[in-house]
């Protein structure tokens, strides 16, 4: 089995200035379909759309489990996410409880 990562977890911003967050393990592909709204979903009446954020996986679970951890953030954790600013995901997730 290689150690190639084979996964990633993407954040595109849409038309609408939504974001979506989604998982395939062939990024150009999954963002031609999302642009030629292939799939009748959520970005398909929001185009066009522009990947904002990528992370790699090896492992199809831990990709899944990002995926699923980052699709229950607020817009600000998210932001914070697509600018690189990871230092302050604690802080966000902390002014969230309040």
């Amino acid at each position: 089995m290689s150690t190639q990562e084979n996964y990633t977890v993407y954040i595109l911003q849409c038309a609408d200035d939504s974001y979506y967050v989604g998982m395939t393990n062939d990024i150009d592909r999954r963002l031609a379909e999302h642009q030629q709204g292939v799939n009748r979903g959520y970005t398909s009446y929001r185009r066009p759309v522009k990947l904002v954020f990528t992370e790699h996986f090896s492992n199809v679970n831990h990709a899944f489990e990002f995926e699923k951890q980052i699709k229950g953030w607020r817009r600000a954790k998210k932001e914070a996410l697509i600018n690189g600013e990871w230092e302050l995901l604690p802080e966000l997730a902390k002014a969230y409880k309040k």
